[in-house]
């Protein structure tokens, strides 16, 4: 896409990923970005062979990668799609006596930045903000309006790069919750019954429920019918009306729904990428195991076993999850078990979610707080001023919500 000389003797090139040409250098500079300090517990990814594999599924998506000469020295990873940045209030009707006012989303074209990497032997050359300047050109060709990125909080170089150089700003703090899948089934409440959801019904729920949450895909459907979505789960009380061999769709249980429900969704992360923990000492490694023979041969004490993180894992991934009534997180709860056992029967050692840090539902969720994050961080940018959001203004300034929806193909 361009060449930027940083010295007089080096000249970087900055071009699209080419699968038959790249995917070595590409992988070398991945498996050197991810050594993780001596004495440190690291968390490596194998993305199975397929650099782009964590975007493929998005509507719209590109890779760029840096050279000099013929090295691959950095890439990038960017999407774009269509999401709700804010809800302002529509009068169905021909008057305004006719209907209540109901809230409806309002739509934004948005990127996503993801997989910035720069070799070690090469930083502090700008290569990274030409790469964000280059994806940021692609985003504004194809009309996205806001670009947005996710990063540790305490990743200070990435942080400073984006938020010093590249001009983006601070704007929400999720928090990723992960729970580990023991060597025994959890149970789940008798109170709670569990119907699983077609595409289509989980598709008007979702748009009836949740379209006016922050980061709704317009394209939920797409999501929803991906090969990687292993479906949508509704939990409701036992002793009511609804039941999964009676079940007659969404329509009519929008039209009368239970005093409390709750629904998710859930993502096969396992079959685009794994993780390994490296850098635990063999002590650990030794008791983890104990952990897991206890509860393997005593399934009925329930032990919190440690899984096997230190051999490549995979997880399943919790989306849209929402729910409405006093026992939402009860109906939640039972759908987190529900989930962790489906994870147990795939053979995932993870089930994990990302939720705003203000979800009324969030202490429902089962986690572990080593291996969560109690705050993430996305910053965000306006890539244009050309352009209205109408009622909302600039997205960027907005007040943050009490839910967003985190898109699993973006994980």
């Amino acid at each position: 896409m361009g060449e930027f000389e940083f010295a007089p003797t080096v000249l970087v090139s900055v071009r699209e990923f080419d699968p038959n040409n790249d995917r070595e250098g590409v992988e070398a500079v991945e498996r050197i970005c991810e050594v993780g300090p001596n004495g440190k517990l690291s968390l490596f990814t194998d993305l199975h062979g397929d650099p782009i594999c964590r975007v493929r599924n998005s509507p719209t998506f590109l890779m760029l990668i840096a050279e000099i000469g013929q090295e691959t020295v950095g890439m990038i990873r960017g999407c774009i799609k269509t999401v709700t940045c804010g809800k302002k209030l529509h009068r169905q009707g021909k008057s305004n006596t006719e209907t209540e006012p109901k809230q409806v989303p309002i739509y934004t074209k948005l990127a996503y930045i993801l997989g910035l990497r720069v070799s070690p032997h090469h930083r502090r050359m700008g290569i990274g903000f030409k790469l964000v300047q280059s994806m940021e050109e692609w985003f504004r060709d194809n009309g996205a309006e806001y670009a947005y990125m996710a990063t540790e909080k305490d990743n200070v170089a990435s942080v400073k790069l984006f938020t010093d150089k590249c001009g983006y700003s601070k704007f929400r703090t999720p928090c990723i919750l992960a729970n580990p899948v023991f060597a025994h089934h959890v149970r789940i409440s008798n109170k709670v019954t569990i119907i699983e959801l077609s595409p289509n019904d989980a598709e008007l729920l979702y748009r009836s429920k949740l379209a006016t949450t922050e980061f709704f895909p317009r394209d939920v459907d797409s999501v929803l019918g991906n090969r990687l979505s292993l479906g949508t789960f509704l939990a409701v009380p036992r002793v009511g009306s609804y039941q999964p061999d009676t079940w007659s769709g969404s329509a009519r249980f929008l039209l009368d729904p239970p005093p409390s429900w709750a629904i998710l969704s859930v993502w096969n992360c396992k079959d685009v990428f794994t993780l390994e923990v490296k850098g635990v000492s063999r002590v650990k490694k030794t008791l983890a195991k104990t952990t897991r023979v206890l509860d393997r041969v005593f399934p009925w004490l329930r032990l919190p076993s440690v899984p096997n993180f230190f051999e490549p894992f995979g997880f399943l991934f919790l989306y849209g999850l929402g729910g409405e009534g006093p026992q939402a997180q009860q109906m939640l709860r039972a759908l987190c078990g529900f989930a962790h056992n489906l994870a147990k029967d795939r053979g995932c050692e993870v089930v994990a979610t990302e939720v705003s840090s203000q979800e009324p539902l969030r202490c429902a969720i089962p986690h572990w707080k080593m291996l969560s994050c109690e705050e993430d961080l996305w910053c965000i940018k306006r890539l244009g001023e050309d352009y209205s959001d109408g009622s909302l203004g600039d997205w960027t300034k907005s007040p943050p919500g009490f839910s967003i929806f985190v898109d699993p193909r973006e994980v």
